[in-house]
Parts: structure tokens; C-alpha cells; sequence
């Protein structure tokens, strides 16, 4: 019996990565959540056969920059410049498949101003008084990145406008005994300033059914951090900033103020889009592919500590723009990834890049690890010692196992070989593998470590097949032979979002020359009768220099 796939809805794609503030380099807390799990997505659903594009760029206008900038003695721009370049390197390095990085460019800013410049002529932005820290020394204000205290909701650390632990907004004068993040000796005190914001509890009707109606595709503590905002009035959002970093607000109401860095974050997307779809030979102009009527999919990963200003203030900015927009479906969080059982710490020299792992380690085994480890529900930690256990026990050793008995039987066949018959049943465990990975893969079910380990135990399941027959020739079992032979086919296809590496030797090598969409996970793909006999390629146990090549 053949089945389809589970999940059919083959409209186009969006995949949003997490805009990373170039601050710094990234580290592989950073890769394991958001930017691994938006490629594994995009992936899979390319061998779907789907029309994606998968954007990031980088969140140049974060006070961040200017608090790290600070603190190393160099300009924002410098540090802006040196980050970027870090950060696609180290993207590129464990293999995220992006179709676009956007630049922070000149019409990046133009899309930026247009997005919200139609808001303030529909009149949903408002003015308002606020009391706002300030550095008497500097005669600055001090927002976001640029000052530290403690949470006025869980009472942990945290910087200015949102907490990154309980991730409710700290607005204005909330934080609790805040301190620069430049020099905490610095004395802080307050001043009014009259900036626009956005009155959130105009929403909340909105805001409460579309969460309601897409429910499953949020995970537990988004749903209990949308519950527990929704459960109190919902504050005023900061629109602009007075502060002398950020795009300039085009709104004369508020003159030589920023627009909130952290609510540039959709029109950046709609450029990022746009960019990248011209990248991939379609021209159109920012905006254009979030219009209801390109009937779009809007998958958005990324951290916890950024759910707030992604399910509250964004979609309310988007439900301001009328029916214009399509709104993002799965908003899919994860928490956050320890190395060795504590936090990575830039400042305290306790981290790990992914070209530093990669000098070590093969990348399908990095990125396999990681995504069975990955911080979906809970923080993780990255062990080395997990990561060569893992390696041995339960990917290489078996996997290369495995690709050896099937080497050794095209081998032992010599020129005598021919395309062996598959069974209907084997046709049916395939076709349940590929409703086991779906679920792992496809939303709203999706789950990184879930794939991971279905991988590692079809691995084994198919290892053990392997070794029952090793003293068979492939024309004394020939069913039970092509059998095998049509499940490894279909395993290598069903990893290849992970195991990209291993992928892409196999259809250099011809594995998948013989199926009639060659190696895809189209319906059908695999619902063959004969299937020729190959050599799977192996699986490396130490890192070559190939491993930092970056590729898709």
C-alpha cells in the first residue's frame, strides 16, 4: 500500500531566520536554536518540492551594537562591519542554507521608513510622556542594550525594554536599579521625553483570536508568555527613541528621534524577502511577496528571549496595515543552549564557533549532534565528550557498517550486477518513514530532535538488516536485497536536510539516478518496483578541510 505524505499544503514558503545583532561573532548557542532549525525547515521543504525562500540580515540599528562598541573602544560602524562578516562566515561554515542575506543598505532603510510611515498617516501611532533613564555625564538617554537591572516581572538581569528570561517588556522607567551596560559606575536619573508608541490594548481582540487559531503551531512557552501578557493590560510600545543610533523617524511630532530598533525587525524581513527572491532570479520589490494574494506560508524561527516583539507588537503593526499583509503562521521558539552545562559567555572566553567545532569534527556529524541536542523545550547543553559517543555508537560507526555490507555486496556481484525487485512491503516501510520524518520535519509538529533520533534509529534499524544478510549474494535474495537497498535510498533522502554532506556524495555518486525524481521527497518519489544496486557513500569520523567549505 502506498501512502502520501501527511502534510500536502504546497503553497510558497517564507522561512524567517532570527536577525542577529552584529555585536560580535556567533557561537554555537546561536546555531543550535533558530538558524539550524530554519535550514533543516527550508531544506526539507525544498526536497518537497516547494517554492521557499529563507532570509536573515543582520539588526544593525540594536543599542547593542553601541553598548559592545563602547566597551571595545571602536565605533558602532566598525563593530557593525566586523561582526557581519563573522556571522555569514560562521553561518556558511555549518551549512545555513540562506537564500538571501540582506545588506543594511539604502533600501533596506527606504523599505524600513515606508513600512512605518504608512502606520503614522493611518494615525496608529500615538504621542506620549515618558520618564526615560538618563546619563547626566553624557547628557544621553539610556534604553534597550545600553542599560541593565533587574526584571520588574521575574526580578532576574536584564537589559532595558525586554527580559530575556520571562520575555515581558520592561518599557520606559520599569527596570529595577538600572545601570549602564558601557560603565556601571555610571550614575543614572531620569527625564521626560514625549516619543511615539504604539498603544498595544487597541489589539487585544485581534491579537487574542489570531493566536487562539494558530495555537498548535506556537510552542508551551510562547503560548504561557502570550496568556500572561494577554491576562493584564498590554503596555505601550516604544515606536522612537530619543537616542542618536538607529534609522531617523520620519515623523515631525518627534524630531531627531530613532525609530525602536526592535520593530524594524518585519519590514526587514519583507526586504530580506525581496532580496533574496531576487537572488533567486525573481524581481520584485520589498513587500511585494507578503501581499495576501501571493497566498504565502510565513514560518518564523527563533529565540524565546525575542517572542514577545514577535507575537504581540509586530502582528499588531501588521493587523494595523488592514488586509495588506499575510501574518506569519508557525512562530517556532527555542530556548537556550549551554556549552558544557553552563551559559556561553563571550566575556568570560566560554564559547565554542562552529569553524572552531568544525576543525575537529565533520560537519553532518556537528549539525546531527546539534539538532538532537538543540534547546527546543528546555535549555541543552553541547558535550563533547555526547558528541564523540554520539558519533561513535550511533551515526559513523553504524552508518559506515551499513554503507560496507551493501559496498561489499555490489562488489562480491561484480559485472553480473542488475536492478533488483522491491517488495511492496518495503514500499510500505518506506512510506511510513517518510510520515515519521514529516512529522518531525513539517509544522506545526516540528521538531529538530525528534528528527535527529528518527535518522540515528532508521540508521540502526537498517544496519541490522544489513548484517542478517551479509553472507548473501545479491542473486540468492535478491527481494530481500532490493529491499535494503530502496530503504537506504530513501534514508539518505529523508536525512539529507541534517546529513547534507552525505547528500550531496550520494547524488555525486549516482545513488539517486534512478528514481524518477531523483532523490526528492515528492509523493511517490520512492514507490518504485526496481532499484539498482550502489555503493553508499561513508561517512567521515575527523573533520577534513572540506568541512568548512560552507554550501548547500
Amino acid at each position: 500500500m502506498t501512502r502520501l505524505l501527511p502534510s500536502d499544503d504546497d503553497r510558497p514558503v517564507l522561512v524567517l531566520g532570527p536577525n542577529p545583532t552584529p555585536n560580535g561573532g556567533m557561537h554555537l548557542g546561536h546555531i543550535a536554536g533558530p538558524y539550524l532549525a530554519g535550514d533543516v525547515y527550508a531544506r526539507y521543504q525544498r526536497a518537497r518540492g516547494r517554492n521557499v525562500i529563507f532570509t536573515s540580515e543582520t539588526d544593525d540599528s540594536q543599542t547593542y551594537v553601541v553598548a559592545s562598541a563602547g566597551r571595545e573602544g571602536i565605533t558602532p560602524e566598525e563593530l557593525c562591519r566586523r561582526s557581519t562578516a563573522k556571522i555569514q562566515s560562521a553561518l556558511s561554515a555549518i551549512g545555513i542554507s540562506i537564500d538571501g542575506f540582506g545588506p543594511f543598505d539604502q533600501t533596506y532603510r527606504a523599505t524600513v521608513l515606508q513600512y512605518f510611515s504608512a502606520l503614522h498617516a493611518a494615525g496608529v501611532f500615538r504621542l506620549k510622556t515618558v520618564r526615560l533613564p538618563f546619563l547626566e555625564r553624557t547628557g544621553e538617554f539610556m534604553v534597550e542594550g545600553l542599560i541593565e537591572g533587574d526584571c520588574p516581572v521575574c526580578l532576574t538581569t536584564s537589559r532595558g525594554g525586554l527580559c530575556e528570561t520571562c520575555c515581558h517588556p520592561n518599557n520606559f522607567d520599569q527596570l529595577i536599579n538600572p545601570h549602564s551596560t558601557i560603565d556601571p559606575d555610571d550614575k543614572l536619573t531620569y527625564r521626560e521625553a514625549t516619543i511615539m508608541v504604539l498603544p498595544l490594548e487597541d489589539y487585544r481582540e485581534q491579537l487574542t483570536t489570531y493566536h487562539e487559531k494558530l495555537a498548535a503551531h506556537r510552542r508551551p512557552h510562547v503560548r504561557q508568555m502570550i496568556a500572561e501578557l494577554l491576562s493584564r493590560p498590554l503596555q505601550d510600545v516604544p515606536v522612537t527613541f530619543p537616542l542618536a543610533w538607529g534609522i531617523q523617524a520620519p515623523f515631525p511630532e518627534v524630531p531627531g528621534q530613532v525609530l525602536n530598533a526592535w520593530l524594524e525587525l518585519i519590514p526587514a524581513g519583507m526586504f530580506t524577502t525581496s532580496y533574496a527572491a531576487m537572488k533567486l532570479g525573481r524581481d520584485t520589490v520589498p513587500g511585494e511577496l507578503w501581499r495576501r494574494d501571493e497566498n504565502l506560508r510565513i514560518v518564523h524561527f527563533l529565540g524565546f528571549d525575542n517572542a514577545y516583539y514577535f507575537c504581540l507588537p509586530h502582528i499588531a503593526m501588521l493587523m494595523a496595515h488592514g488586509d495588506k499583509y499575510v501574518w506569519p503562521e508557525s512562530i517556532i521558539n527555542n530556548e537556550f543552549y549551554e556549552l558544557e552545562s553552563s551559559k556561553f559567555s563571550t566575556s568570560k572566553g566560554h564559547v565554542l564557533t562552529p569553524e572552531e567545532l568544525l576543525e575537529e569534527v565533520p560537519r553532518d556529524v556537528a549539525r546531527l549532534y546539534l539538532a538532537l541536542t538543540a534547546p527546543e523545550y528546555q535549555r541543552s547543553t553541547f558535550s563533547r565528550a555526547g558528541l564523540d559517543k554520539m558519533a561513535e555508537e550511533r551515526l559513523v560507526g553504524p552508518w559506515n557498517q551499513l554503507a560496507g555490507a551493501l559496498a561489499k555486496a555490489v562488489a562480491n556481484a561484480g559485472d553480473d550486477r542488475t536492478r533488483l525487485p522491491v517488495s511492496a512491503a518495503a514500499r510500505d516501510r518506506v512510506a511510513i518513514m517518510l510520515e515519521r520524518f514529516d512529522l518531525g520535519y513539517e509544522m506545526p509538529t516540528f521538531n529538530l530532535n525528534r528528527s535527529a533520533d528518527t535518522v540515528l534509529i532508521q540508521i540502526d534499524r537498517l544496519r541490522r538488516h544489513a548484517v542478517a544478510l551479509d553472507r548473501t549474494g545479491l542473486d540468492e535474495a535478491p527481494e530481500a536485497w532490493g529491499d535494503l537497498f530502496c530503504e537506504v535510498k530513501a534514508l539518505l533522502a529523508l536525512a539529507s536536510p541534517i546529513l547534507i554532506d552525505l547528500a550531496a556524495a550520494a547524488r555525486e555518486d549516482g545513488v539517486f539516478d534512478d528514481l524518477p525524481n531523483a532523490g526528492t521527497l515528492v509523493a511517490g518519489a520512492f514507490d518504485v518496483a526496481e532499484v539498482t544496486p550502489y555503493a553508499p557513500p561513508l561517512l567521515a569520523a575527523e573533520a577534513t578541510s572540506g568541512d568548512l567549505a560552507g554550501g548547500r
